[in-house]
């Protein structure tokens, strides 16, 4: 995934978008704050379950795997907000960028409630890091790893919830 092309070039991003609509990945639906908040519920209730797991690297792998669950959730409650449902990783991510991305001069005002390249970034190397914590049979993430992560989380988590209060 090219996250600086799909900021930086909104054709593209577009296309991307127009496809997953053709697949029926994603889809516009109703207003639905109850399913916004459920989502990010679900996100509170994984990031609980790693905060009591945490200190057991042992099970490092769940541990990326549970920081991923709660980032996704987070990332669907912020989805649902404008009205979309999405049924694929990759959209859900294009789906934040295009709903989400404010431009140079907004992110000086609203950079808190706003998606960034960052967030974007934490999204696409957990989720990559997901993967490979499902399916590999290493153990192979750091503590460092998973608490940076686990800040970043945190963080979106919080930023998801300023987001979809102040709409």
């Amino acid at each position: 995934m090219n996250i600086n092309k799909l900021f930086l070039d909104k054709k593209y991003l577009a296309e991307q978008i127009n496809f997953f609509k053709q697949q029926k990945q994603i889809k516009k639906i109703n207003s639905n704050k109850e399913l916004v908040k459920s989502h990010i519920d679900k996100a509170k209730h994984n990031l609980a379950f790693y905060k009591l797991n945490k200190d057991n690297l042992e099970f490092n792998d769940w541990l990326i795997v549970t920081l991923y669950y709660s980032l996704y959730h987070s990332s669907l409650a912020l989805i649902t907000n404008k009205n979309y449902m999405s049924k694929n990783h990759y959209a859900t991510m294009l789906l934040l960028i295009s709903e989400y991305l404010v431009s140079k001069e907004e992110i000086n005002l609203f950079e808190n409630l706003s998606i960034n390249k960052e967030d974007a970034n934490l999204y696409t190397t957990l989720k990559n890091d997901r993967q490979n914590a499902s399916y590999s049979t290493q153990n192979i993430f750091s503590k460092e790893l998973i608490e940076k992560y686990e800040k970043g989380v945190i963080n979106f988590i919080i930023k998801t919830e300023e987001i979809t209060e102040n709409e």
